[in-house]
């Protein structure tokens, strides 16, 4: 990995970078996931990189609706792998959620080495490796999923993900959570609840909410998810975007300062 010096006004967001290179060079992400990962980062630009309030919402629902499910499972890909696999790990045991690998480029090889990822930062156990079920309606290799995992889920957090996996989950009855940052996204669009934000945010912050929330009563957990309007969310974020651009505008933010 490239050494970036942490003086660098744009730190964090090269150090993501170089580790989803490293992930394609190590085999875990495919050459489309560099793509997926710079789309996402010009929509981080627009929110402002940082944890919005709709976000926020959004992450609390989605918590609360896991901690209250029967059968949750975390789906990775490369890009989660690459970027949050500990995280993942963490959030997994928190939530009482298992992890199944789900890929559009799949390989043997890819998946192999994804869960050698997550075994390594602690995973207990890794399903999708051999796979014996399919979605519905999907051509791609992400029909292909769990037959204790995906398959029998009631509750599927499908970060990073294709819309025609999470319209086609949508259509089995699962209840679909997604962490995507385009608001505008037919995943974001498709899914129960969507968390429209940086997933090397949004992981931590669910820990965290995750520790908290598992105090509650399932009543409290219950209200919680019913409270939550997802359209009201994409709504905020989309509302948000327009008036940070507007007084971006305003302020002249694209011009020069003068030198003194």
């Amino acid at each position: 990995m490239v050494k970036i010096p942490k003086s660098h006004p744009r730190y964090w967001s090269l150090l993501y970078r170089e580790r989803i290179i490293e992930g394609m060079e190590r085999g875990i992400t495919a050459k489309a996931g560099l793509i997926a990962h710079g789309r996402g980062e010009a929509f981080d630009y627009l929110i402002g990189e940082k944890t919005i309030p709709p976000a926020e919402r959004a992450m609390k629902a989605a918590v609360a609706k896991i901690l209250l499910a029967k059968h949750p499972v975390i789906s990775v890909n490369g890009n989660v792998a690459a970027l949050v696999p500990k995280e993942t790990v963490e959030l997994a045991k928190v939530l009482n959620a298992k992890l199944e690998i789900n890929l559009f480029y799949r390989t043997e090889e890819r998946v192999k080495r994804i869960a050698e990822v997550l075994y390594e930062n602690g995973a207990r156990e890794v399903l999708g490796i051999n796979p014996t079920k399919l979605i519905p309606g999907l051509e791609s290799e992400r029909a292909k999923v769990d037959e204790n995992g995906i398959w029998k889920a009631d509750v599927v957090l499908v970060p990073l993900e294709d819309g025609d996996r999470t319209e086609a989950l949508v259509r089995m009855g699962k209840f679909v959570i997604t962490v995507d940052l385009n608001p505008l996204s037919r995943s974001a669009r498709m899914a129960d609840i969507t968390i429209v934000d940086n997933i090397i945010r949004a992981y931590p912050r669910m820990i965290e909410i995750a520790k908290e929330f598992k105090t509650l009563g399932r009543s409290e957990l219950e209200e919680i998810v019913s409270e939550y309007d997802n359209s009201k969310t994409l709504s905020d974020v989309l509302l948000h975007i327009r008036d940070r651009l507007t007084k971006l505008a305003e302020e002249g933010i694209w011009r020069r300062k003068k030198l003194d």
